[in-house]
């Protein structure tokens, strides 16, 4: 018809591409799995660490806190842990703002 725009074709049923439903579930499938080893397992690893560190916490432990303050746990609650900064200086925090438990003597070394 013209020059620069193509004649339509009418695809019947024949000529138009069939789609496979089993090879769509299997890259859906594929895709999940892939999203699952790389974002949902490593997260709840961590998270199950970290619950782990917050139910071994006691009394006498160096820890760092999430705003980065290091302290020595002096009382431990069922949420919350009291910690002593520095000398007459005791804040009470929540379980799970400690980041980790530091090794005996370290904040003396500091």
């Amino acid at each position: 018809m013209g020059f620069f725009i193509a004649d339509a074709v009418a695809q019947t049923e024949a000529a138009a591409p069939k789609s496979n439903v089993f090879v769509q579930l299997l890259f859906f499938g594929g895709l999940f799995l892939f999203m699952y080893f790389v974002m949902i397992r490593p997260q709840r690893k961590r998270q199950k660490e970290h619950q782990a560190l917050v139910d071994s916490l006691s009394k006498g432990d160096e820890v760092v806190l999430n705003s980065g303050m290091l302290g020595k746990i002096i009382n431990v609650d069922e949420h919350y842990v009291t910690v002593s900064a520095a000398d007459k200086v005791e804040l009470k925090f929540q379980k799970v703002a400690v980041h980790a438990v530091l090794p005996k003597g370290t904040i003396k070394s500091i």
